[in-house]
């Protein structure tokens, strides 16, 4: 780098993101049982304005976003539609990734599926076995998780509620402690399994994502994403049980949460019944008005949507087209647009700076941002 040359390194909730060959970024993917939602599709385009930041500011940038495909509220719905979990997964999978092509966010280069990782699964319990990190108790093996919620900035009362939301069942009597979670578990009648050293089971749903992130990066990634419903259990413990079998800290440099898209003040969930979903928008409104309305509030905010968010995001759009269309262009508005996006992922400032100067910079905005 020349001595005067300008910083060109991604920032991510304060954490600095300098990179030195291929950037390694991990991106919680989907449990395909439904169809895609705002939801959805706001963590997965925020990743993908994540990584085309990381490109444009020169890096090489390799994205894996995995599938969980061995799930509880998968096999349930697999089980209603008298499919085969594997097969009716693989045409959820067809659907949500139709849409995230649609709104423009890019191939990712390794997309793994937890059910072709069952054995990886097992290599990361034996490990964490070995180094006493996991123990055995009536076919299962549980990961010592007792110092994770304080590790993730929890008191034990808010964690035991959320273990108890996300099914890690605290008070299973079967645990030594009650924030131990399952990395190998038995499979009941009806649901996946595979033969292991313990007997027939299935993996535990944090243990899956481990050893994909492992299998696909190694000990350590440079960013990770996935929505803030994730920051735990699921990320806590993913990153705990690489660390502890890798000993390398931390797991991941920095993360990208994403804030929850809410409606009406309540989380845009199926169980809730206040869906809104991808396919029904694309069907009336430009794909990247729909884009450019999940940037619209900072990535790490939680988002309420409103019936007229599209309509001002197509709106703000249409300026921004306009604006493309000047003929002046400025190197230091350019810089300026550059300088807001590696910082934080700013798209509001870098969006005002572009319609303000127009021309080459609003142009050079709508191609980092994938808005074309």
């Amino acid at each position: 780098m020349e001595r005067n040359a300008p910083d060109r390194t991604l920032t991510i909730g304060g954490h600095r993101l300098p990179v030195v060959g291929p950037a390694r970024m991990y991106v919680c993917g989907i449990t395909p049982y439904a169809a895609t939602h705002l939801g959805h599709a706001r963590t997965f385009v925020w990743s993908d304005v994540a990584a085309r930041v990381l490109r444009h500011a020169g890096g090489d940038v390799r994205v894996c976003r995995n599938v969980t495909d061995v799930d509880d509220v998968l096999n349930q719905a697999a089980h209603r539609a008298g499919s085969p979990y594997d097969s009716f997964a693989a045409v959820q999978q067809f659907y949500f990734e139709r849409d995230l092509d649609a709104l423009g966010v890019h191939p990712v280069d390794h997309q793994p599926r937890a059910h072709n990782h069952v054995m990886e699964v097992v290599a990361l319990a034996q490990g964490l076995l070995a180094s006493d990190h996991a123990y055995v108790r009536d076919g299962a093996v549980y990961f010592r998780g007792a110092d994770v919620p304080r590790r993730a900035g929890l008191d034990a009362g808010e964690a035991h509620v959320l273990l108890a939301e996300y099914g890690d069942v605290p008070d299973d009597p079967a645990k030594e402690h009650p924030f131990d979670v399952a990395v190998w578990r038995p499979s009941r009648s009806g649901e996946p399994a595979w033969p292991g050293p313990w007997g027939t089971g299935r993996p535990g749903w944090h243990a899956e994502c481990t050893a994909m992130a492992m299998t696909i990066f190694g000990p350590a990634l440079d960013l990770h994403s996935g929505g803030t419903d994730l920051r735990f259990p699921h990320h806590a413990y993913e990153a705990a049980m690489a660390e502890a079998l890798s000993g390398v800290r931390p797991f991941s440099r920095a993360w990208l949460h994403v804030g929850m898209v809410c409606r009406d003040g309540a989380k845009m969930a199926k169980s809730t019944g206040n869906l809104v979903l991808v396919s029904d928008l694309l069907q009336d409104h430009a794909a990247s008005a729909v884009r450019l309305m999940l940037l619209t509030e900072p990535w790490a905010r939680e988002w309420d949507h409103a019936p007229g968010d599209l309509d001002r995001a197509a709106a703000d759009l249409d300026r921004l087209h306009h604006a493309a269309g000047r003929s002046r262009s400025s190197p230091a508005a350019e810089a300026a647009v550059t300088r807001a996006l590696l910082d934080d992922l700013d798209v509001r400032t870098a969006l005002g700076v572009a319609e303000q100067e127009g021309g080459r910079t609003a142009r050079h905005l709508m191609r980092v941002l994938a808005l074309g």
